[in-house]
């Protein structure tokens, strides 16, 4: 592995550990055992490292939300790729949901960098929404799809600070996280199609299950 990527790699692990703003590029440098002057060399500070994890963040975005034509959307496989991709991207970058406003408010590119993945974000997700009301797996009124896209996506962009803040001592576990996609799902329940219970009561007891037993498929 190239030292830059060796360098996004322990910000990512350091971030997500010890929480964004209590890790420093000295921090980064000790954990690699290279000398500060060795980073700097790769990145100008920790802001320019941050934008590089962005990059990987917002590529797991596109890939892993974007709709799928087709009968093999009614399908609940489909429901665990996606609802598996929200747990993911929730525990893979937990620092930048943790510290979201403040991330954004000190580095203005990023920000708009961040509106701009949001935006395409939610058209996919809007896109997707309305290809399961094609499918029958779904019955949302066209009207409630934009706000419920919206909805979506303010669960999991702060599920992780909103936890945060619910204990004097806050620890972000993969349980914590599982529970967010729950309640995704839980948002969901009131749309999907009558004949579609049982496909609904396997998802639900799926990740109710992992929120009460967590385990780490992604983790290593």
């Amino acid at each position: 592995m190239k030292t830059k990527d060796r360098i996004v790699a322990a910000a990512l692990l350091l971030f997500n550990e010890q929480g964004e703003s209590n890790v420093t590029t000295n921090h980064i440098a000790a954990h690699l055992g290279i000398s500060p002057g060795n980073l700097y060399y790769h990145f100008r500070n920790k802001n320019d490292i941050i934008g590089r994890i962005f990059l990987q963040y917002a590529d797991h975005l596109r890939k892993s939300f974007t709709p799928v034509t087709g009968p093999a959307n009614a399908s609940s496989s489909v429901w665990f790729h996606y609802l598996d991709a929200v747990f993911y991207v929730m525990w893979e970058f937990r620092f930048f949901y943790a510290n979201l406003n403040d991330i954004l408010h000190r580095d203005p590119e990023l920000h708009r960098q961040y509106l701009l993945v949001q935006q395409e974000l939610a058209e996919n997700l809007q896109a997707l929404l309305r290809e399961l009301n094609a499918q029958q797996v779904l019955v949302i009124p066209d009207e409630e799809i934009a706000p419920l896209s919206e909805i979506l996506r303010m669960v999991v962009s702060f599920w992780v600070s909103y936890q945060s803040a619910q204990s004097l001592t806050p620890h972000i576990s993969q349980a914590v996280l599982y529970q967010g996609v729950a309640r995704v799902l839980l948002l969901l329940k009131p749309y999907f199609h009558p004949e579609k219970g049982l496909e609904l009561a396997t998802l639900s007891a799926h990740y109710q299950a992992l929120a009460a037993q967590p385990s780490d498929p992604f983790h290593k």
